[in-house]
């Protein structure tokens, strides 16, 4: 009942005010509208184009380093777009050129790259000296927070090499050395010394056999001398012995 008051009434209101009959008046909007959505449609900017997707290049395969030092393994720290990003735990090097955007420059973890980082990984610290494979004095804790960084690494990333322990000069093995050094020196100035002693020995006997020998050859020159004139005299007694007797 309601409703057929409000369309009497509508129906009263639209002759009114357009001189339009009801039928008339709904059409012209019917008209107008789908008139409106098709200009409209003209008018409107064509729709903006899908976004492109970007081509990402593949990634080469890992390459294998084998065993490098602390400095060779800094050139890898992703400076050099052209070099793989690696980083170390507990001496093994991994490719983790996949997760650029973590440990590459700009990423919240660009400072482990190209280092052995054990020591910060167990401490979650990004302090300069904490960026280094010495994991001494680290506690219960923190070694398990290191292993279970070395289980997500050995997973997910590619083992490409070692990082190659150097072993640090100290002191004593200084003074050590140079204690061998002086050992071994003076050992060199004893047998010197010995061999001048040996050489001075057998110029000693060298001399002293050539001055017997010397000695013996005047004591034959003296002994043939003697004996000459011994037959002299014999000679001359035989000469005198046979004048008397004539």
């Amino acid at each position: 009942m309601a409703v057929a008051e409000v369309w009497e009434v509508s129906k009263r209101a639209i002759e009114s005010y357009t001189g339009l009959s009801p039928a008339t008046f709904f059409t012209v909007l019917a008209v107008a509208v789908a008139l409106y959505y098709t200009i409209a449609g003209f008018l409107a900017p064509p729709p903006p184009p899908p976004p492109r997707q970007e081509v990402v290049d593949p990634l080469p395969p890992p390459v294998q380093l084998g065993e490098v030092t602390e400095e060779e393994l800094r050139a890898y720290d992703g400076s050099d777009p052209k070099k793989p990003l690696l980083m170390a735990i507990k001496g093994q090097i991994y490719d983790v050129t996949q997760s650029r955007m973590f440990y590459g420059p700009g990423g919240p973890y660009a400072l482990f790259a190209g280092k052995d980082a054990s020591r910060a990984l167990a401490k979650m610290s990004f302090e300069q000296n904490d960026l280094t494979g010495d994991i001494s004095g680290l506690g219960p804790f923190e070694l398990e927070a290191l292993q279970d960084w070395e289980y997500k690494f050995t997973g997910k990333y590619t083992k490409v090499g070692t990082v190659k322990k150097t072993v640090p000069e100290t002191e004593g093995s200084n003074d050590s050395a140079s204690s061998i050094t002086e050992k071994s020196l003076e050992a060199t100035d004893d047998s010197d010394e010995r061999d001048g002693h040996g050489a001075e020995t057998k110029e000693d006997g060298q001399a002293e056999t050539s001055t017997n020998v010397e000695h013996s050859e005047e004591s034959k020159e003296d002994g043939a001398g003697r004996g000459d004139e011994s037959e002299h005299a014999e000679l001359k007694e035989v000469g005198a012995g046979e004048g008397a007797k004539e």
